[in-house]
């Protein structure tokens, strides 16, 4: 090309292009893959916790999702007859990826929750809901499913895939896919409560879980203990800021060696009724109301569904 006869407005043109350019790889450069969506090889699998950050989670809640749903609609319009292997087992096998973040995600809130987390968990509630009715009442999935059940006994099965064939539509049927339209918007509304309730349910929990310790100041107050429950706590009491003191919690390596050996009785029902009374102390994390919300909408679900009780329901 003679840059010297280039034309002025396509010079123009082409510095815009490389401006662009130069921005989209700069916005590249600032937004790396999300590590909850590779392919980990790491040993035996390991979520690579090292390059994890709190901004992955909810994109990578959303790609997984999205994901999710795309498998599930090329199941649901597969010209093909059904099969046990293009609809069970294809069913069966979709959801890896959003497995895999949810994976990560909910052993950290189990395990080391905070604000930041649990914020992410409540947006992330109404999206999973809404992903599970979508696909429990999605007509054309559930006429596959019908019909590989329908013949199961014809296709040379072994047990393990007549259960999965059994238990896959029982899960639709209990779903609402057999309910009629204006059933079914009621019970998605009921699902998407319930997966608010019942994370708030557990959130409280899981904060009366951290907010208690049991603090000895007395060595003798140990008796019966073996060593190693007994380090645990001088080490979190020193990381308390408790050091040459001792404190145990209501997370299980901490409060079942102490429930099974300590010889002090009366620390060891301290402990066990501030573990049995989580959610139950009349403070901004009781969960008396939440659990009367939740068992009515559980009871409505199951009266939708033709059961007496949710205890029908659910066996």
């Amino acid at each position: 090309m003679n840059w010297k006869t280039f034309p002025l407005q396509h010079a123009g043109c082409l510095i815009l292009i490389l401006i662009v350019a130069g921005l989209s790889l700069a916005g590249q450069a600032k937004n790396p893959p999300n590590p909850l969506l590779e392919k980990w090889t790491t040993p035996f699998g390991v979520p690579p916790f090292d390059k994890i950050r709190m901004e992955h989670y909810f994109p990578a809640f959303e790609a997984a999702i999205a994901d999710e749903r795309k498998e599930v609609e090329a199941i649901a319009n597969n010209p093909q007859a059904p099969t046990f292997a293009n609809t069970l087992e294809a069913l069966d096998a979709a959801g890896e990826l959003l497995s895999q973040v949810g994976g990560v995600f909910y052993s950290m809130t189990s395990a080391e929750t905070n604000d930041a987390l649990q914020e992410i968990a409540q947006k992330v509630a109404p999206l999973t809901s809404a992903l599970t009715d979508d696909i429990l009442m999605n007509e054309k999935l559930f006429a596959r499913v019908r019909a590989v059940r329908d013949q199961s006994e014809k296709l040379g099965l072994n047990p393990e895939q007549l259960r999965l064939v059994e238990e896959t539509y029982k899960d639709f049927v209990r779903g609402g896919a057999n309910l009629d339209p204006e059933k079914k918007k009621r019970m998605r509304a009921i699902n998407e409560q319930l997966s608010v309730l019942e994370l708030q349910f557990n959130d409280n929990v899981l904060k009366e879980t951290n907010a208690f310790k049991l603090v000895i100041d007395k060595k003798e107050d140990l008796a019966g203990l073996p060593e190693t429950p007994v380090s645990a706590a001088a080490e979190a009491a020193k990381a308390a800021g408790m050091e040459g003191k001792w404190v145990f919690t209501l997370n299980y390596p901490s409060i079942w060696p102490f429930m099974t050996y300590a010889d002090n009785r009366d620390l060891r029902r301290q402990i066990f009724t501030a573990y049995i009374q989580r959610g139950d102390n009349g403070n901004g994390q009781d969960n008396k109301e939440t659990l009367i919300k939740i068992a009515g909408l559980r009871a409505e679900a199951a009266a939708l569904l033709g059961y007496t009780t949710h205890a029908d329901f659910v066996l």
